[in-house]
């Protein structure tokens, strides 16, 4: 199952992409796609309500705006230099054990949102992701018990501000929790959607040029050690996401350092994740 969320900004509601592709609304069904919905067994719930009353779904046009494919999560995690070529071209050791920092969940946004260069920003910076959305609480779980507590995946674009992250004071949260910093989707696949989260391609284009090509079976720390490792440390929640860290390729790795700016347009995506696309803009224009 695909899951969407469609309409204006803070009106979205939920909605599915069927296997050919069409958008159907499934506000009837009663529920958003929030932490009661990934927590209280929505999948299977709406998978049995599809099955009965799918035919009769409203369908979407695709002149629709889509949403962030989730209601606002408890939290966004995401694990830093989890590709060993995106350590090197950022002049860091590979890390011996996962490197965790928050995102703030008000930088979601939806996928095809603009993207906000921040005020005061000249390093604006972009980072093609594999997310994952934690579908049952998780505290203390086994890496063999991991994949058990996974509801779906989603594309992501890790926006950073490398000076706010890197050259100032403090945690990399500043430089990552800008508004329109976290645009997710198009929507999640259930992981009877994907075969292999370890075997996806994941790419990105800056201005119609290829960026970051690369693929998840270059991860440092696979799936089940980053749910694993992040549950020793704090509960995960229904719906909460988890992102798994970029490749290499990002454009403060490149010589010179390449960052972005107003009227830039950002494409990216990831196999059987479908592809999002972003155009930046100043902030305040």
């Amino acid at each position: 199952m695909k899951l969407i969320r469609f309409g204006e900004e803070g009106k979205e509601k939920p909605g599915v992409q069927t296997e050919d592709g069409k958008w159907l609304d499934v506000s009837a069904f009663g529920q958003d796609y929030n932490e009661e919905f990934f927590g209280g067994d929505g999948l299977s719930r709406l998978a049995d309500w599809l099955e009965k009353n799918g035919s009769n779904c409203p369908e979407v046009s695709k002149e629709t705006r889509l949403g962030a494919p989730l209601c606002r999560p408890s939290k966004m995690v995401c694990v830093g230099l989890n590709y060993a070529k995106h350590a090197a071209e950022g002049g860091m050791a590979v890390p011996k054990e996962p490197v965790l920092f928050f995102k703030a969940t008000s930088a979601i946004v939806g996928p095809n949102d603009d993207l906000v260069i921040p005020k005061n920003s000249e390093k604006t910076d972009w980072e093609v992701e594999l997310a994952i959305v934690i579908g049952k609480k998780a505290s203390y779980v086994s890496k063999e018990q991991a994949l058990d507590h996974v509801a779906g995946y989603v594309l992501h674009n890790d926006y950073s501000e490398r000076a706010f992250q890197l050259e100032r004071e403090g945690q990399w949260v500043k430089g990552k929790s800008c508004d329109t910093f976290a645009p997710l989707g198009p929507f999640i696949a259930t992981p009877d959607e994907i075969k292999d989260p370890h075997a996806l391609r994941l790419w990105l284009k800056l201005n119609g040029k290829m960026m970051q090509d690369s693929s998840t079976s270059d991860f440092i720390f696979d799936i089940p050690t980053q749910i694993s490792y992040i549950s020793q440390f704090m509960t995960l929640l229904p719906g909460d996401v988890i992102s798994t860290g970029t490749p290499f390729g990002v454009g403060l790795g490149l010589k010179p350092p390449t960052y972005l700016k107003p009227g830039d347009v950002v494409e990216l995506g990831i196999d059987g994740l479908g592809s999002s696309t972003q155009t930046a803009k100043a902030y305040g224009q």
